[in-house]
């Protein structure tokens, strides 16, 4: 373990004018992931590049079948690839509790937890603990998780949680913290998705106040893909909708958004490279952030608000019942 004895050792900002790709990544031998979502896009592209530096990766998603497939694909990319399915519903805090107890009886160490897993844009619907689905499922649910596997990431040093931010907290409001599941608003999809990717940068924002508070070597640092070909947001085929995104696809490719594998790297860089810090944050260097390789990210001024994260924090902590790090 000495390649990472110096791992959150902070270091000059990265050259922007330099493609980090995984080819520069560091060896992830003997090391430990988890990625949430790691059936598909991102997720799977991040499961993927740790599984060929070396890592183990628990592929932590909602369907053992389409799961099944992605460890198959990743098999057959990777042939040396140690990677394992656990069933993983982060809409729903039972699963969450299952699936930190039984991780926890089978591994003492976590080096990495990957809190990538999202819904986007979906109509309205509330998890079976009565949460608003994309905030259950993109902040409550991965607050929940961190909380429960805090013990095997604090007994690892040097491990990191990594946040999966997204483009879309531009476009959020700030939270209405006494109503977050919308008993009271008007419910709009993309903007409770925005909402929730913001959550998800406060969050990321005060995990890492409060381990630097404890002078904990564990980082919380994250990274956003820009526009990226991925299936969170679904057209159903045959639709005008489908035909328009078929048409599209090679002009955003060529010039707009990144392809799932290189919008990976924002997360597999500030999940793996020397130098990253607490509420360090990575996303594409071209385009405004849409496409590119990673470079250090903007965030709104939302995002920064470091009182707001604190009151975020409070009130998640009595929303799933899970405190940690007081």
């Amino acid at each position: 373990m000495l390649l990472y004895s110096s791992l959150n050792e902070r270091e000059p900002q990265m050259n922007a004018n330099e493609n980090w790709t995984t080819a520069k990544m560091p060896s992830q031998a003997g090391r430990t992931a988890i990625v949430t979502g790691a059936n598909s896009g991102i997720g799977l592209q991040t499961s993927m590049a740790l599984a060929a530096a070396g890592a183990k990766v628990i592929m932590a998603c909602r369907s053992p079948d389409r799961a099944a497939a992605a460890i198959e694909d990743i098999r057959s990319r990777v042939p040396q690839a140690d990677v394992a399915l656990m069933k993983l519903d982060l809409s729903n805090l039972a699963s969450v509790r299952d699936f930190a107890d039984e991780f926890r009886g089978r591994h003492e160490r976590l080096d990495l937890l990957i809190n990538n897993a999202g819904i986007m844009g979906v109509p309205f619907a509330t998890t079976v603990d009565g949460f608003e689905s994309q905030m259950g499922t993109n902040h409550l649910g991965h607050f929940a998780l961190t909380g429960l596997l805090i013990e095997p990431l604090l007994a690892t040093p040097a491990s990191r949680i990594i946040t999966v931010g997204s483009m879309g907290h531009w476009r959020a409001k700030p939270l209405d913290l006494a109503d977050l599941h919308y008993a009271r608003r008007t419910y709009k999809p993309f903007d409770a998705y925005c909402a929730s990717k913001l959550a998800n940068l406060l969050f990321m924002k005060e995990l890492g106040r409060r381990l630097a508070a404890r002078g904990a070597t564990q980082v919380s640092a994250g990274g956003h893909p820009g526009g990226a070909d991925t299936n969170i947001q679904k057209a159903e085929p045959g639709t005008f909708a489908a035909m328009r995104m078929a048409v599209m696809r090679p002009i955003a490719l060529r010039w707009f958004i990144n392809t799932a594998e290189v919008g990976a790297l924002s997360t597999l860089y500030a999940a793996t490279m020397p130098g990253v810090g607490n509420d360090d944050y990575y996303g594409p260097d071209r385009v405004f952030g849409m496409k590119g390789h990673p470079a250090p990210a903007r965030r709104s001024r939302l995002a920064q608000d470091a009182d707001a994260a604190q009151r975020l924090w409070t009130v998640s902590v009595k929303q799933t019942g899970i405190a940690y790090l007081d």
